[in-house]
């Protein structure tokens, strides 16, 4: 599979796939012999955020990757806000790196990928009352939010749907499986005829903080 990349690194285009990814959530477990001292941490950290009474982990941003930490003292960390998959281990390394200046030891750290999200474009209208009326395991209310939820089976992934084909994807784990994932509703789409540019419904904008 070839992949062709525009002028914006992060939108892909395979085989015909418009998708950007947005956020990739990262979990990080490090064996240590005794508790993180988060406010030691909080302290030497620049930009680093602990409020213990308002939360039990310390918030730690970095730039180079951009990341953000959940840092707890068990040696168990969170990190969102990454764009590539790869950027995981290279975040977690450069935080671990300067945690070990300050004198503690921490063991390699055990990596994994928990969710990745997505948006993208089928470029096609879709005819949301008709989608729900033949797919199993959606959800659309559109009195109070425009967007269909379809929850794919195999592989498993939720999409939120919109009429102008445009959607969001979530609860992917590898990026493989997400382009698994979208072959699939555009094949999904297609083959169930709800897929059409007959549709003519009002056009929504996907935003993202």
């Amino acid at each position: 599979m070839t992949d062709i990349y525009n002028t914006d690194e992060n939108v892909k285009n395979v085989n015909r796939l418009d998708y950007r990814i947005n956020n990739i959530v990262a979990t990080a477990k490090i064996d240590i012999n005794e508790r993180l001292d988060l406010v030691k941490l909080a302290r030497k950290l620049p930009d680093a955020e602990y409020f213990p009474e308002r939360f039990p982990g310390l918030i730690y941003r970095q730039d180079h990757p951009r990341a953000t930490f959940l840092i707890f003292s068990t040696g168990k960390m969170v990190i969102t806000g990454l764009e590539f998959v790869s950027e995981a281990n290279i975040a977690v390394k450069k935080l671990l790196k300067k945690i070990k200046k300050f004198g503690i030891k921490i063991a390699e750290p055990e990596i994994s990928v928990q969710n990745i999200v997505a948006n993208g474009d089928l470029h096609t209208l879709i005819d949301l009352n008709k989608a729900v009326l033949i797919l199993d395991y959606v959800m659309y209310e559109p009195e109070v939010f425009p967007g269909l939820i379809y929850n794919m089976k195999n592989p498993r992934a939720v999409f939120l749907l919109f009429s102008t084909g445009k959607y969001v994807c979530t609860g992917v784990k590898k990026e493989e499986l997400l382009e698994e994932a979208i072959l699939k509703l555009e094949e999904v789409m297609k083959n169930m005829k709800i897929a059409g540019e007959e549709v003519i419904e009002e056009e929504f904008e996907l935003r993202f903080i």
